[in-house]
């Protein structure tokens, strides 16, 4: 049966979504920079968290047979208050980092099978209009998690670390967090919708089915034309974009003697939590604006532009280490609206490759090279910082950006 009541669930069940993945991706960043991290310990650590979003299509078929998709959001809410509960009690231990990143892993997971669950979830909760017209509202409250998680948490955090110490302050900003998720896994409890009959053995596709269905698509993900070139894209295409993301934080963070910008944590989350995914989403507004209008093809290379030469703000900002919060604020806001734009380009070629046979099973397959594509080149982000200093690393970031010329130009994009 579906509801008509989605105002009441779509919100803050994407909202739920965004929180554990931008805590995963954001806040252990920020937060093991404030720890005493090297830069190349800190983004090896991390991104070897994107491992759950890169082989969630392995286990995603698990999620579809195994309980009902309402089972798996609320016991992935609770899980992941449960991992962030353990992180903030593992800070002021002897064991600290091996214990939060055992934490961070479980929420890892935890995130990734809240995911796939909860866009299962959206189709068979809403009817199809419904799902046409609570698309935008899905999106804005990812954002508003987005914007919570990496620019009010983190400011709470910063503000924290005036009356105690980081462990102190981090511990407390993180039981916090985990009381908010704890919250909407019990509002959840009581809204969602009971759409699915879990004692149905006939309503269920099996295991092995699942498997074998997951083995057809990678057939038809690998048998699609031009299948050599877009791996490459979809690899490729984010490779300046991620090695300056795993450093953009711990570069604001860092004492000018180290060659960084010596912003507080509370001034860091405002510029990059805030205004950054302000600038985020309004370039992506943009972006999907001109393509309806216009087509993809049209806008690709702007796109591939806008999404590369503003990653020179960075060098500028690791030349001049600028005090005015004016002038750092417009270059965040400047890279993130270029990054929004130009990714713009990046998310529909994606939609354009999976057409076809098993799209939506094809999409997920893509999604999870994406995450591939973050994972890398993010590993060895910090090592290269540390041994070339930030100016150096900035600069080379920008000459990878030839990357994302070549890997662009290989693909063919439709004219329509």
């Amino acid at each position: 049966m579906k509801t008509n009541k989605g105002a009441l669930w779509v919100p803050t069940l994407y909202f739920a979504e965004a929180l554990p993945y931008m805590a995963v991706m954001t806040l252990s960043v920020i937060m093991y920079t404030n720890m005493g991290l090297t830069n190349a310990e800190l983004a090896l650590y991390t991104s070897w968290l994107y491992l759950p979003w890169v082989i969630k299509p392995i286990w995603s078929p698990l999620v579809d047979a195994l309980k009902t998709k309402r089972w798996w959001i609320l016991t992935m809410q609770i899980l992941i208050g449960a991992a962030l509960a353990g992180v903030a009690l593992t800070l002021d231990a002897s064991w600290w980092l091996r214990g939060s990143l055992a934490f961070f892993w479980l929420m890892a997971f935890g995130s990734a099978t809240h995911d796939i669950a909860a866009d299962g979830f959206y189709i068979l909760g809403l009817s199809e209009r419904d799902q046409a017209l609570y698309v935008g509202v899905r999106s804005t409250f990812y954002r508003i998690g987005s914007i919570f998680c990496q620019g009010v948490i983190v400011i709470m955090a910063g503000w924290l670390q005036t009356a105690f110490s980081i462990p102190v302050a981090w511990c407390i900003t993180l039981l916090l967090t985990a009381a908010i998720m704890i919250l909407l896994a019990l509002w959840h409890s009581r809204i969602l919708p009971k759409v699915e009959d879990n004692s149905s053995p006939s309503e269920k596709i099996g295991v092995v089915a699942l498997l074998s269905s997951f083995y057809e698509t990678l057939r038809v993900f690998f048998s699609k034309p031009g299948i050599v070139f877009a791996l490459l894209f979809m690899l490729f295409f984010r490779f300046p974009e991620a090695q300056l993301a795993k450093m953009a934080q711990p570069f604001m963070l860092r004492t000018i003697g180290e060659g960084g910008l010596e912003l507080g944590t509370a001034t860091v989350g405002f510029a990059y939590g805030t205004i950054g995914v302000c600038g985020l989403l309004a370039g992506g507004l943009i972006g999907g604006w001109l393509v309806s209008r216009n087509g993809l093809r049209r806008w690709w290379w702007p796109m591939i532009l806008a999404i590369s030469l503003p990653d020179l703000v960075y060098v500028y900002l690791a030349y001049a280490q600028p005090s005015n919060m004016l002038i750092i604020n417009s270059c965040v806001a400047l890279e993130q609206l270029g990054y929004g734009f130009g990714f713009t380009a990046y998310s529909l070629f994606l939609v354009y490759f999976a057409k076809g046979e098993k799209s939506t099973s094809v999409f997920s397959i893509c999604t999870a090279f994406q995450a591939l594509g973050m994972m890398i080149p993010g590993m060895f982000a910090g090592y290269l910082a540390d041994s070339w200093g930030f100016l150096m690393f900035f600069s080379f970031v920008c000459l990878c950006c030839m990357v994302t010329f070549i890997v662009s130009a290989l693909v063919k994009i439709p004219k329509n």
